[in-house]
């Protein structure tokens, strides 16, 4: 007597379907675009010949997604009943089962546009499920053939020694069955608000709100340079949502309140209703460490937000303004750097687009020349006029600095590290950044010798990175290439290494490359 082969492909079925759920549940609680299997349907599709996606369509009609997933997931079904058929016989066997259906998935994910690491996650989490799962259903089936095969014959009325495991199995597939339901229906239901957000998003019309326009002569003409606007999904992201907030824009409003004279409440309307600015601003993570990425430039749409604390009558004694997301985290402050003359705003667009949501939809918080720690609060739903010495914020209490202001830097992006550069003419170039004060000078060194001045490019205002390049004439062989800058107030970038803790890294970036007679291409 042995266990029929409808008990492994069942335990096999159990699984595959908990890690189709759990994968699906992640998917929608990290916001990402859909979950694997629908990146599967789109890759089938893009994969699929024109003339036979026309016929499907034909036929089909609108139903043609819908069918489409349906043949995905009966295919994934026969697999995880073979899989599970397989477990019988070897632990391994349904393991590449598991493996390959996995790096199909990933394969779809990071086919999709604007994907990224983070993508990956759903997949990583539905294969663990794939394998921890199967493994607890065939455990006790390996057992119960054991107990068949050493147990004496058996007693008329007695129970049989191989109920228990049968009862155990069962048992385990119901509690898998229970939690793959919840899992999956939890993902729906974030998934559809995820969706409906989306929808509202895209059908805004944002008035006084205008497409980004490149400023003439912001760029420098050297080919490798990082784009001087940055693309909303090639935008760094930085923040401490494992759930993005997903807000309906007729849900959201603003209050300001605390030292002030009159407490304050905006809808989401009224401020878009509201004279907008615009401006293109460079932003950076106090993180960022020295010729690091998380910094980029956007042209950004929004309030003033002097002119709302100016409606509420900030008191004398206020030097902060602690700022507060619809996810909880909190920022302190400058009031200062809210009231003078930069434009800090309250952004609802980014490059002519209502903002992404995981920068912030419907609302963020934009201050020039601030680390985003101390200012960009996305989701912001409230801002409470006070003190320093009366807050405490979310990275402040951690040990990071209180104010905040954007140190100044410079970059090199081209050579990359170790790449060619011609060893006569060639050119390197790079960026800088100086926020709310702007860059005047940048300057070269090959092998530690004398500063050399580069070539800048103009920019609209001092709240934005500027690309630099120069040109240099070298022996061929190794050489390392160092970079600094100058601000608008004749202050030079120092040389001090000092790490991003507790208030942004200071240093020279420097590149190793190799200078040739010529460069491949």
């Amino acid at each position: 007597m042995r266990t029929s082969w409808g008990r492994w492909s069942a335990a096999g079925l159990v699984a595959g379907f908990a890690g189709l759920a759990a994968s699906y549940f992640v998917a929608m609680v990290l916001t990402t675009r859909d979950s694997p299997v629908t990146a599967v349907a789109e890759l089938v599709t893009r994969l699929t010949p024109g003339p036979l996606v026309e016929r499907a369509i034909r036929i089909l009609g609108r139903h043609d997604k819908q069918f489409l997933l349906l043949v995905i997931l009966v295919l994934s079904a026969l697999l995880f009943a073979w899989a599970g058929r397989l477990a019988r016989r070897s632990w391994w066997a349904p393991t590449i089962v598991f493996a390959v259906l996995a790096l199909l998935g990933g394969v779809a994910v990071s086919r999709q546009r604007g994907s990224g690491a983070i993508d990956i996650l759903p997949i990583a989490v539905g294969f663990a499920t794939w394998v921890v799962c199967l493994s607890l259903l065939t455990e006790p089936l390996h057992r119960h053939e054991r107990v068949l095969a050493e147990s004496p014959p058996q007693v008329p009325d007695e129970p049989h020694p191989s109920d228990h495991t049968r009862r155990t199995f069962l048992l385990r597939a119901g509690i898998i069955v229970a939690g793959a339901t919840v899992a999956g229906t939890v993902g729906r239901v974030v998934g559809r608000g995820r969706r409906h957000v989306e929808e509202a998003r895209r059908l805004l019309r944002l008035p006084g709100v205008t497409a980004p326009q490149v400023p003439p002569g912001v760029r420098v003409g050297l080919d490798g340079l990082t784009p001087w606007g940055t693309a909303a999904r090639d935008f760094y992201r930085i923040d401490t949502a494992f759930v993005v907030p997903t807000i309906e824009p007729s849900d959201w409003q603003l209050r300001i309140h605390g030292m002030v004279d009159r407490e304050v409440v905006v809808t989401y309307q009224q401020l878009i209703d509201r004279q907008v600015t615009q401006a293109w601003m460079t932003l950076n993570c106090v993180s960022n460490p020295v010729g690091g990425e998380l910094i980029g430039n956007a042209w950004w749409s929004g309030v003033r937000i002097a002119d709302l604390l100016l409606e509420a009558g900030v008191q004398p004694d206020a030097d902060a303004v602690l700022q507060t997301s619809d996810d909880g985290w909190t920022c302190g402050t400058p009031l200062a750097a809210l009231t003078d003359d930069r434009n800090a705003m309250l952004a609802f667009a980014m490059n002519g687009r209502p903002l992404p949501i995981e920068h912030g939809f419907p609302v963020r918080t934009v201050v020039p020349g601030l680390y985003g720690y101390v200012s960009a609060c996305k989701w912001v739903v409230e801002m409470k006029v006070t003190r320093f010495t009366d807050i405490e914020a979310f990275w402040t209490k951690k040990g990071w600095s209180e104010l905040g202001p954007v140190k100044m830097s410079s970059r090199i992006d081209v050579p990359d590290d170790g790449g060619k550069v011609l060893a006569s003419g060639g050119r390197v170039g790079g960026m800088a950044w100086s926020q709310h004060t702007g860059i005047s000078a940048v300057e070269i060194s090959v092998d530690d010798g004398p500063w050399q001045p580069a070539e800048i490019g103009r920019v609209p205002s001092t709240d934005t990175w500027v690309q630099w390049s120069a040109t240099i004439d070298v022996e061929p062989g190794d050489h390392t290439l160092a970079v600094r800058a100058t601000d608008a107030d004749g202050k030079v970038q120092t040389g001090e290494e000092q790490d991003v803790l507790p208030d942004g890294a200071t240093g020279w970036h420097t590149r190793s490359f190799e200078a040739t007679e010529t460069v491949d291409e």
